[in-house]
């Protein structure tokens, strides 16, 4: 309750400490979608363009991508986590564009990641420079879907693609559960976000068929499923705040849910992804935006945006729709609800 209270004044005191350029990019933020949309292939080509550029500019200046750029401080240092899932998006976008500077630069950061490779397989959380540097088991299963696109795109790179599997599968708990190597960097406590190294797991198992990786993948989307309501909320759904759960730690279990679903074709794993995005669909306002929060209402539900989250994540909001692409096939139930309110 104490946050709750204090929190408004902290956001304020923050506000006003805010550089005058900060403070122009919050209000231009704040008047909503632009009147002109550019369209789906600029807006890839910017992205890509920002995504190399955060490469060349990384404070650590060691072919990984930054962690993020900051108006006030500038470009940050490094991020292995976010580089591993970097890389088989730029792959994808070099394949359709022909483009081998950008094929060029996911080798660059998969040579740099491999380099990061702890003895036992995993990797480190957090960014380059933070303290104290561990393992971590989220981020070396994100970490793991760019070896394995490297793997595929290169043929390199199947060794550390291994050793990163094999960690995975042997610091797994018996139920499914990963609790021996967590972020120093959130919340303790179990996390069902973490069903999205089940993507990882299963590339892995694609490419090393003997291997025992699509067994634990599939034993960590059975204990995540026990944590998921009727309504389509999971607990335990966040780094911090778990009765108000990012959208985009949302998406990752949509990620691994989905991609358990296509490795199996099991129904009830597509009906499971269906009760959390039919619950979504409810939290969308009518001007498109998702929010950047959802929060629990009259008990657990799905649906409803957090106040603190009135503003767009988009890192949420893309998870959201990566994982809903997956699904445009898929049959759809009637929409439950209306914009903005809780799905009871």
């Amino acid at each position: 309750m104490i946050k709750n209270v204090l929190r408004p004044l902290l956001q304020m005191r923050s506000y006003w400490s805010l550089s005058t350029a900060c403070k122009a990019e919050l209000h231009y933020d704040r008047m909503g979608l632009p009147s002109q949309d550019p369209g789906i292939e600029r807006v890839i080509h910017e992205n890509v363009g920002w995504l190399c550029r955060a490469q060349d500019h990384s404070a650590s200046h060691d072919d990984g991508v930054a962690h993020h750029f900051s108006l006030e401080t500038g470009w940050s240092t490094s991020y292995p986590e976010t580089t591993g899932c970097i890389v088989p998006t730029l792959l994808a976008y070099a394949k359709i564009r022909r483009d081998e500077e950008v094929r060029h630069r996911a080798k660059r950061m998969l040579d740099w990641l491999v380099s990061l490779q702890f003895s036992d397989g995993g990797f480190q959380g957090g960014m380059i420079g933070s303290q104290p540097v561990v393992p971590v088991t989220f981020n070396t299963g994100v970490v793991l879907l760019g070896l394995a696109s490297g793997v595929r795109e290169f043929g390199d790179y199947r060794e550390a693609m291994r050793r990163a599997a094999d960690w995975l599968v042997a610091t797994q708990d018996p139920d499914g559960c990963w609790r021996k190597h967590p972020t120093p960097f959130a919340e303790p406590g179990d996390k069902t976000y973490e069903t999205y190294l089940v993507c990882g797991l299963l590339e892995a198992a694609r490419l090393e068929p003997g291997k025992p990786y699509a067994d634990a993948a599939l034993a960590a989307v059975r204990w995540a499923l026990r944590s998921q309501h009727e309504n389509g909320w999971f607990e335990k759904c966040c780094l911090s705040e778990s009765l108000q759960p990012l959208t985009h730690t949302v998406g990752y279990i949509l990620g691994g849910l989905l991609e358990a679903y296509r490795f199996t074709n099991d129904a009830a794993l597509l009906q499971a992804c269906r009760k959390t995005g039919d619950g979504l669909l409810t939290a969308i306002r009518h001007e498109g935006i998702l929010a950047g929060c959802i929060r629990i209402g009259a008990g657990p539900c799905l649906g409803s945006a957090s106040r603190e989250a009135l503003r767009s994540r988009t890192a949420g909001s893309r998870c959201i729709s990566s994982q809903e692409t997956l699904g445009i096939e898929m049959p759809r139930t009637p929409r439950i609800g209306t914009s903005g309110a809780p799905l009871r």
